[in-house]
């Protein structure tokens, strides 16, 4: 018993000067620091759940010789060591990087515990997949917003759909491609946004997408001309990014269509060069929005 105080005392001794280097050093900026205390024999609480990035604090309660040792007794796997101290008020800490259960005990007396290290929380993604940015439609608008949306470790519990701050709606359980159906949307800009939310409550937002909803312009036709004996040229006005589908008849009223295409300028030049009849007659409509 006496040498056994005897080497007790001269591992403190040993010892004390180490702690005063080691634990002079300032702590990382971690996520959440954790109290582990060790005392009568004990490390209180012995098991503790943490997330990845977090650090445990020990600290000794009492004089008695105690260390915090990774592994299972008696075998330490070399993950942390705090050495043996005897000093009350002396700590200890280490990150957790990793996932994981890691058992720990004091290399004098045997007792033990476990950290389990919870892996972190990856957030979902999602994008809008349609409309395009910049897609124009005419007022008001009707359609579909399309979107993709996953989660790499969990569910996908919603998807939230947005015209700037203004909530549109909500996609509840979505399948990966949740859609959500806006109804008479007014001419205006509109920077669309899908805010995805998984079954742990962590959240992203997709890119914004920009589209543009335009009161129709009435369609004029105008400037016509007979270039030549199956050419024919004629402008009519339009909204640029709105497509239009222009119709030709030989004899009212079979119009069939023979052009569809989307305006580029609020005044569009069109040349039927099939204009082969002695007499044509042509009309222009508007395609209803996608």
């Amino acid at each position: 018993m006496r040498i056994k105080n005897l080497l007790k005392q001269l591992v403190q001794l040993a010892l004390y000067g180490l702690a005063s280097w080691t634990f002079a050093c300032p702590l990382a900026t971690q996520a959440a620091v954790v109290n582990v205390s060790i005392q009568d024999y004990f490390f209180n609480p012995a098991a503790v759940t943490i997330n990845v990035n977090d650090q445990i604090l020990w600290t000794w309660a009492d004089a008695d010789l105690h260390s915090s040792t990774s592994g299972v007794y008696p075998t330490p796997d070399g993950l942390w060591e705090s050495g043996l101290f005897a000093q009350q008020g002396v700590t200890f800490s280490h990150s957790f990087t990793s996932a994981g259960t890691f058992p720990y005990y004091c290399s004098y007396h045997g007792f033990t515990g476990s950290v389990t290290v919870q892996a972190a929380n990856v957030p979902p993604s999602v994008a809008i997949t349609a409309p395009t940015n910049g897609a124009v439609f005419a007022a008001p608008w009707t359609g579909a917003i399309k979107a993709t949306a996953s989660d790499s470790d969990g569910t996908v519990s919603k998807v939230d759909f947005f015209a700037g701050t203004t909530r549109l709606g909500t996609v509840t359980s979505p399948p990966p491609s949740p859609s959500f159906t806006v109804t008479n949307l007014a001419a205006g800009s509109y920077t669309l946004k899908a805010v995805v939310t998984d079954n742990a409550g962590a959240t992203n937002t997709s890119a914004g997408v920009t589209i543009s909803v335009v009161t129709p312009v009435a369609i004029v036709l105008s400037s016509p001309k007979r270039l030549s004996a199956s050419a024919f040229q004629f402008s009519y006005s339009a909204n640029p990014g709105l497509r239009y589908l222009v119709q030709r008849s030989g004899a009212l009223p079979g119009f069939s269509p023979i052009s569809t295409n989307t305006a580029n300028t609020n005044k569009v030049n069109f040349l039927d060069n099939s204009a082969t009849g002695a007499v044509n007659f042509y009309d222009v409509h508007l395609v209803p929005n996608p």
